[in-house]
């Protein structure tokens, strides 16, 4: 079973040497690391070079955004199953993908299915102090309902579910991610699989919480993510999911 793993990058010319020799560094044999560089201007391109042949494919060229680029990945990908690994993140341990793999098959390794697991949020210059703990939990559809979400960057879904459903929605600015997840697990009832475990380390200082524009227009994506998809907004929502994520500084 091929796993697709995509990579969209702009200026992140410290971080992604760190991303690339994390997937470099997976025991598992099969995988397609995709890499989209949009026109990136500070050095980036020339870490990339240095990987030039362990990498599946490599694409610099302009976009119009993170989604846009990890929607070309998508389009791109050849893997039965496809997740991503973003320029400021690393896997927490070599065995991610190996048991995303296991987790897949746990599932009938085929369809409209998918795992997920657990995030750290780390300090930017050092991956090893914790700052946030986003644990998971068990999936249960209506706890969509409650403001829950997987952490993204921990979800692998079969190729089916895109094929099914389509990639992000680039008309939204910063929670196309969620949306994402509300039309395939909330809507399209995709069968889901927890891995009890952190898989990924994320970087601090995300978009949607850099400032409280950003914080205000996420609120105001999350709310829209519903009704693009037929579905009235949970009530309190635009409480209960920043709620949530207080508690991933409690939660260790």
């Amino acid at each position: 079973m091929r796993v697709s793993i995509i990579t969209a990058v702009y200026n992140r010319a410290s971080t992604i040497g760190d991303t690339l020799e994390s997937v470099l560094s997976q025991d598992y044999p099969d995988i397609e690391h995709i890499l989209i560089d949009g026109m990136s201007s500070d050095g980036t391109d020339e870490v990339i070079q240095r990987y030039a042949g362990r990498i599946a494919r490599s694409v610099r060229e302009p976009d119009t955004g993170i989604y846009n680029a990890l929607n070309k990945g998508v389009r791109l990908a050849t893997g039965q199953v496809i997740g991503f690994l973003h320029a400021d993140d690393v896997y927490a341990d070599s065995s991610v993908v190996s048991r995303v793999v296991e987790g897949i098959g746990g599932l009938g390794g085929a369809g409209l299915i998918g795992v997920y697991g657990d995030l750290q949020y780390v300090q930017m210059g050092d991956t090893s102090k914790l700052v946030r703990y986003w644990r998971s939990g068990e999936y249960r559809s209506e706890r969509f309902r409650w403001g829950w979400m997987p952490a993204h960057p921990t979800v692998y879904l079969g190729r089916e579910c895109y094929e099914r459903f389509g990639g992000f929605r680039e008309d939204f600015q910063i929670a196309a991610d969620y949306e994402l997840m509300v039309r395939m697990l909330g809507v399209g009832g995709v069968r889901m699989g927890y891995i009890p475990r952190v898989m990924v380390k994320m970087r601090v200082g995300g978009k949607s919480n850099a400032t409280l524009r950003n914080r205000l227009v996420a609120n105001r994506e999350d709310q829209r993510a519903w009704r693009v998809n037929g579905v009235r907004p949970p009530w309190g929502l635009r409480w209960l999911k920043p709620m949530r994520k207080l508690m991933q500084y409690v939660v260790r």
